[in-house]
């Protein structure tokens, strides 16, 4: 068994996913975690807060760079899995975790 982490570009794509170049990033919610802070719905219009599940859902998967910042900011507020987040902003293009990066070198902190 491997201790390297996966690569950020190796989930949450597929033939329906938008060009690197169209959407250059990418959001993987570990939605199975979420506790329903709504942190990010206060940071992103992208992030909506369901009040009957009480579940957090990103309208959109794929982004580009208009959407880049709120959505970092959206990641870096959520306070599960003790502050490193279930949010994860992916750089499809540099094959890095933009945010939250608890790990500080870019590697993927899903934890599944």
């Amino acid at each position: 068994m491997s201790d390297e982490r996966p690569k950020p570009s190796e989930f949450g794509t597929n033939d329906d996913a938008p060009s690197v170049d169209e959407k250059p990033y990418k959001i993987i919610f570990e939605a199975n975690k979420c506790f329903g802070a709504g942190r990010c719905a206060e940071a992103s219009k992208n992030w909506e807060l369901d009040l009957d599940t009480g579940v957090a859902n990103p309208r959109a998967y794929f982004l580009d760079e208009s959407e880049l910042d709120e959505n970092i900011k959206a990641a870096e507020l959520c306070p599960a899995k003790k502050g490193d987040g279930i949010i994860h902003i992916i750089d499809r293009r540099k094959d890095i975790e933009l945010a939250p990066d608890p790990h500080g070198d870019g590697s993927l902190s899903v934890d599944w």
